[in-house]
């Protein structure tokens, strides 16, 4: 979809935890004439601020989406000329066989590579990521060190968009739509680094920007398909935003729970509450910054996250849009909750 032309250069863009130059680049292009500052830190965040529209509001507002993807880094280049691999994030194993990948800044190819099934004898289960490899043909210039990636891709799947790294382009994407309103407050969106290994970015970008609140922008996942057990999914396709109360990283604040939930039954729009206790965000960084930060998650349903080829539907990413844009220009939250004060 030409609408999405953003959404599909974030997701065609590589950058593994602590390499994401290239995403960072296309973002600061993206907002150079839409936010009042954009920097980047010593961690490699990309810092964007608006200050408040039309009314003197003390309230500042931080925005985090995460830019790194997962993937691997070349740890050794085997004598026959295939490479030995660490996981950067989380990946299952099971995914991995026979599937190609981009190595290093040139993107050089490659395909992961196990011992073939006809050869492996009987009870072997799934072969773990140290014991794989991936077969370059033989390509030079590859060292420790080296990113690799899913290959790129992009595309649709009837109604479903189809990309490799929604977890988190699809939030940097809703976070760019955001920046390019006003509000009735200052809001810093910041592009986070390294939350695949560890909430990195989100950590030193919250002390610094010191918001009274915080939210973190995900894609998430979607179990909706069939299961033998009768089971409630994480979050499912088209059913709108999905509102996190509390994963492995934090507990969202409950004020600002009430006021998303409050925000999008008065303007009709669908949401979901996320499956509690599964995966993290960034806000569990944030909450804990300084004297701590209310803060929580709003995502977007994707199936197949941190794998090749994930899927979301537009409407979920245009109402999660809509719903964070509404929240945020609505602060009688902020005075009658929070009582914030000069």
């Amino acid at each position: 979809m030409e609408k999405y032309q953003l959404l599909e250069q974030l997701c065609l863009a590589r950058g593994v935890a602590g390499q994401e130059g290239s995403v960072r680049q296309i973002l600061r292009e993206a907002l150079t004439d839409q936010v009042d500052s954009l920097e980047t830190d010593a961690l490699g965040n990309l810092i964007a601020r608006k200050r408040a529209h039309g009314e003197d509001n003390p309230l500042r507002m931080m925005i985090a989406a995460h830019m790194d993807e997962v993937g691997f880094m070349v740890v050794k280049v085997n004598d026959n000329g295939t490479l030995k691999v660490r996981s950067v994030g989380g990946i299952d194993a099971r995914l991995l066989p026979g599937k190609r990948v981009q190595i290093g800044e040139k993107a050089l190819p490659g395909v992961i590579l196990q011992t073939p099934v006809h050869l492996q004898g009987s009870g072997n289960g799934v072969t773990s990521i140290d014991k794989l490899v991936i077969d370059t043909g033989g390509a030079n210039g590859i060292k420790p060190g080296d990113m690799v990636t899913f290959e790129p891709s992009y595309g649709q799947v009837g109604r479903l968009l189809k990309a490799k790294s929604f977890d988190d382009r699809v939030g940097c994407y809703v976070l760019v739509e955001l920046l390019k309103r006003d509000y009735p407050c200052e809001v810093v969106g910041v592009f986070t680094v390294q939350e695949e290994i560890g909430l990195r970015g989100a950590r030193v970008a919250a002390y610094a920007v010191d918001p009274h609140i915080g939210f973190a922008l995900e894609g998430t996942i979607a179990d909706d398909t069939p299961k033998d057990k009768d089971e409630s999914p994480t979050t499912q396709l088209g059913k709108g935003p999905a509102l996190s109360v509390m994963d492995h990283s934090a507990h969202a604040d409950p004020r600002l729970v009430r006021h998303l939930i409050r925000t999008a039954e008065d303007n009709g729009i669908p949401w979901q509450f996320k499956q509690p206790g599964v995966g993290g965000t960034d806000i569990g960084a944030i909450h804990l910054a300084r004297e701590g930060i209310p803060s929580m998650a709003v995502s977007v349903p994707c199936r197949y996250i941190h794998a090749p080829a994930a899927l979301l539907d537009p409407q979920d990413l245009e109402n999660t849009i809509e719903l964070m844009a509404k929240a945020m220009n609505d602060l009688r939250f902020a005075i009658d909750d929070l009582r914030l004060s000069g």
